[in-house]
């Protein structure tokens, strides 16, 4: 199935709204900003499918216009299911100057002989930043599908300015890399990628990652956590783990406290 989401935010009287949308099957958007008491928009991205099924492509586009600040969020669990070829998914993301985009998933479930690539293109403008995330799990554990799936991807590349800024590569293939092999995933069932960067100039991100560190969230026995600061505005936070919700819960958590930066 060729699936497609568009979703343009604008800006206008001090307030983040929906200016346009579209979707087509499976997808559904919602509001979810209700009880929020600041100006900007919260979406909710849904779907009438169980899940990503043999053959399925996925495209994205999501658009902020000046000014504007977004926040999606995931319905639930993403469940790969068993696939004889391939499905895809891309993301394009287009912020101009002013804006703030944030993308914090639930966990992705590769069903056994999963085989799934998702690309990201992120393009920011000035005085903007963005909070994006992932976590891939090793599958149904209880059904004894440990990291039984073909192959998972997932690029994503973030520009500012036409420039290369960011990108980042997990791919997971059993038969190629040895998932617990030294060096890879060891002994650990759950992956967490998070991503910030920023094009603002007042964020000082040597105390974010510190305040990060610091959290309780951060100090779970059954997680794993390492930060590494880019060279400008940014980060990026690795976690390791044996649970989605453990790490979902610390993404949602970090998300928050980026979110609210000025």
């Amino acid at each position: 199935m060729n699936s497609r989401l568009e979703l343009v935010a604008g800006y206008k009287d001090g307030k983040s709204y929906v200016k346009d949308l579209y979707v087509s099957l499976p997808f559904r958007v919602v509001s979810v900003g209700q009880r929020k008491n600041d100006t900007k928009l919260y979406q909710m991205v849904m779907s009438s499918s169980p899940g990503i099924l043999d053959g399925d492509r996925y495209h994205l586009e999501v658009s902020l216009e000046k000014g504007a600040s977004l926040q999606l969020q995931s319905q639930s669990y993403q469940r790969l299911f068993n696939m004889e070829d391939k499905a895809t998914q891309l993301l394009n993301v287009s912020m101009e100057d002013n804006t703030s985009f944030a993308y914090v998933p639930h966990p992705i479930v590769p069903h056994e002989s999963s085989n799934f690539k998702s690309e990201a293109q992120i393009h920011m403008g000035k005085n903007s930043q963005i909070i994006i995330s992932e976590i891939i799990t090793c599958g149904r554990k209880h059904y004894g599908e440990v990291f039984k799936l073909k192959r998972f991807q997932n690029l994503m590349e973030i520009y500012h300015e036409n420039k290369l800024m960011i990108k980042d590569n997990v791919l997971i293939q059993p038969d190629m890399i040895p998932i617990h092999g030294i060096g890879n995933l060891e002994q650990f069932t759950h992956q967490g990628t998070l991503i910030f960067y920023s094009t603002k100039e007042n964020v000082d991100k040597d105390a974010l990652i510190e305040s990060i560190l610091n959290a309780d969230e951060a100090n779970n026995a059954d997680m794993e956590i390492g930060i590494s600061a880019m060279e400008n505005n940014g980060f990026i936070i690795r976690a390791l783990g044996h649970g989605g919700e453990m790490m979902y819960n610390f993404f949602l958590y970090v998300q928050e406290k980026l979110w609210s930066l000025p």
